[in-house]
């Protein structure tokens, strides 16, 4: 396997989902599992990758087609190995329909100290056609015309880790529960593979869910809005609306918990590390320090909050406008940054609030860096109150009762920020940072 695990790895470090930018992979083969094509001649195999090259390591998923000639996508092309030309699968139509059947059919597939299972919320599916989304970070999705004219999205998890997914989780509750917020989960794949560091991993691999025909990003919409000096204020309203609505399924339909003094003190510890590391990284922050820990104070002394699932990364970017459905809420999967078994612990629902307010600052402060600039700031601050009206239209006061929580979840998104900006858009900086001032301005 040798050559295979050097003609993925020099394959790897080109694609944008592979994590370590910075270095090159050092690859092991951990196991692999198979799927029956249905096109005679193809070997569709699914191998697990171990790249010891970052400090922690990583597992990726990767599935490979393997032609005997080469009429699969040129861009796709890993290499050539044992008389065959390997192919990155999700851009084949062979792996996509042998996924799928996989998934829905929930069926199981044993391998080389490997398996698969999948699990399905409906009837097996069949598979006309399907085609790869491009501009992607951290996985693949695949856009599935089904039989009868429906479309569905295929998303194939690339960095896999044991433990259990939200995106997958709580689409499954929300789902299974009815919700209209959300496109319907149709199925997943689990598998088992040995661990990074011995031992045996399980999780998600894969899912596939309604597709949402004529559906537009949120964030380019905003953009356009607040380019175009078009009002914003009904749709943030209903977006509010909806927010709170998904706030009160995921309470129905996964458990909750009322928060301890053990969640308030790690919550406070975690805020009151990342500004000091903000501090460290952007000195013109310590001025802000007292007022910021303040908040932060406020925040830890003020009533306990009950705790549920959340989105956890909720932003404009994780939200799309149905003409028929409206707001629809995607990507479950939490901060990327966070470890997987923290996603899917109960949360304060402020933590959603708080992001996608800061979302329409960033639509905002966006906008001020082109050239010439353009200036949104109005803009911005009548839909952040249009959003929460409408949050509060279903929720009723529990804005009032934790607006000390959300002001201290607000100031520690736009602290993190600053930090991102310093590393990766220092002309940036001046967004978040704006921010801050206007937060504390408020509470003065």
């Amino acid at each position: 396997m040798t050559e295979l695990t050097e003609l993925v790895g020099s394959w790897m470090r080109r694609q944008r989902w592979y994590s370590t930018k910075s270095v090159e992979p050092r690859l092991r083969l951990l196991a692999s599992f198979e799927l029956e094509p249905a096109e005679p001649g193809l070997r569709i195999v699914t191998h697990f990758f171990c790249d010891d090259a970052p400090r922690t390591p990583r597992v990726y998923q990767v599935p490979v087609v393997a032609r005997p000639d080469r009429d699969g996508d040129a861009a796709a092309l890993i290499g050539e190995a044992g008389g065959r030309f390997l192919y990155d699968g999700p851009t084949e139509e062979a792996y996509v329909a042998a996924l799928i059947g996989l998934m829905t059919g929930a069926q199981r597939s044993e391998g080389r100290d490997a398996h698969a299972q999948g699990h399905s919320l409906g009837e097996p599916i069949d598979v006309r056609s399907s085609r790869r989304l491009t501009g992607e970070q951290s996985n693949t999705s695949i856009v599935a015309e089904l039989a009868g004219d429906r479309l569905a999205l295929v998303k194939v998890f690339r960095v896999v880790q044991d433990g259990e997914n939200p995106d997958v989780s709580t689409l499954a509750a929300l789902t299974s529960g009815g919700s209209l917020r959300t496109p319907a989960l149709l199925g997943w794949l689990t598998g088992e593979w040995p661990s990074a560091g011995g031992g045996r991993a399980g999780g998600e691999l894969a899912l596939i869910q309604d597709f949402l025909v004529g559906a537009e990003d949120g964030w380019e919409l905003a953009v356009s809005a607040a380019e175009h000096a078009e009002d914003f204020a009904d749709r943030a309203f209903d977006l509010g609306h909806g927010t709170a609505e998904l706030h009160r399924q995921l309470a129905q339909a996964l458990p909750t918990r009322p928060a301890d003094a053990d969640d308030v003190r790690r919550a406070l510890d975690g805020m009151l590390r990342r500004l000091t590391v903000t501090t460290t990284e952007v000195p013109e922050v310590e001025r802000l320090r007292p007022g910021i820990a303040a908040v932060y104070e406020a925040a830890a002394a003020a009533p306990l909050p009950v705790l549920q699932r959340i989105h956890g990364d909720l932003h404009l970017g994780q939200v799309l406008h149905s003409p028929e459905r409206g707001w629809q809420f995607i990507d479950f999967e939490g901060e990327p940054l966070r470890p997987l078994a923290e996603r899917s612990l109960p949360d304060s629902t402020m933590r959603d609030v708080a992001g996608m307010l800061r979302s329409f600052d960033y639509v905002a402060g966006s906008l001020a860096q082109r050239h010439p600039p353009v200036d949104a700031e109005a803009w911005a601050s009548r839909a952040r109150d249009a959003y929460l009206e409408g949050y509060a239209s279903v929720a009723g006061a529990e804005l009032e009762e934790h607006h000390a929580l959300l002001a201290a979840f607000e100031l520690d998104k736009a602290v993190y920020e600053i930090a991102y900006e310093a590393r990766h858009r220092p002309a940036w900086i001046p967004i978040p940072l704006r921010a801050v001032e206007r937060l504390l301005a408020t509470r003065v």
